[in-house]
């Protein structure tokens, strides 16, 4: 009967040692299975649709006739509203209807130039206008601002230190050159100043701008002193005001 009884109990003991160790391999499974995806999770996040992308990264307002823009100062202090960061090659722009930022579509596909990326963080100044009826391209006043790249939306509190003058398919298109608060050469204050501490980006950026939608389509006048840029800015600013109070009558 003892025997019976000794027997009984080491087999019980044997079969919670068998269930111990299956436990302790299906654990070490687990973690070796585990471990994987959480790594792929943090490191490959799923891609987003446009739309998704498009509906997270609206300006930051719906009107965009509230974007304020800071009065000029001595030091050519402005907002301006960044449609396409840095470096990046998707082309995004303001709706003027809605205002939000929209992924332009040609084709109905995303629309990405085919050069490589902005050399400048670049967007428009709100509350402006280049007017069609004055050889401008009907949209508002457009703005390189040279520094680190923000995100798409951001309000970018920058100094306007030159203006770039093109024509696009004989239409002013025009390019503010502005330099962004905290940027490594924050402390040029002209184009000259660039061009002395900082030898080249100036070429660089009037090279890209006479290429980017491929060679002959765009042409440059050169480019303009700070003091021509403020008055193409006053000029555009003027602009706005008209056309809305055209457009309330």
């Amino acid at each position: 009967m003892a025997e019976s009884m000794n027997e009984l109990k080491n087999h019980f003991l044997n079969q919670i040692n068998i269930f111990i160790n299956m436990i302790t391999r299906l654990k070490n499974i687990l973690q070796l299975i585990s471990l994987p995806l959480l790594f792929n999770a943090c490191q490959s996040p799923a891609p987003e649709t446009a739309l998704a992308t498009s509906t997270k990264q609206q300006a930051v307002t719906n009107n965009n006739q509230s974007l304020l823009l800071e009065p000029l100062t001595d030091s050519a202090v402005v907002q301006a509203l960044i449609e396409i960061p840095a470096g990046t090659i998707d082309k995004w722009e303001l709706n003027k209807s809605t205002g939000q930022l929209e992924w332009e579509l040609v084709d109905n596909q995303p629309r990405k130039i085919n050069y490589i990326g902005y050399p400048g963080n670049y967007g428009m100044i709100p509350k402006t206008l280049l007017p069609k009826e004055a050889g401008g391209d009907g949209d508002p006043l457009d703005i390189l601002v040279l520094g680190p790249p923000v995100q798409r939306g951001t309000l970018l509190r920058c100094k306007i230190i030159g203006v770039l003058r093109l024509l696009d398919h004989n239409e002013q298109d025009d390019k503010l050159i502005a330099i962004a608060a905290g940027a490594p050469f924050s402390a040029v204050s002209t184009l000259k100043e660039l061009v002395a501490n900082h030898f080249g980006i100036p070429q660089i950026i009037e090279l890209w701008f006479e290429n980017y939608k491929g060679p002959g389509k765009i042409k440059s006048a050169g480019f303009g002193n700070r003091n021509e840029a403020l008055k193409l800015l006053e000029k555009a600013q003027i602009a706005y005001r008209l056309n809305q109070q055209a457009t309330k009558h």
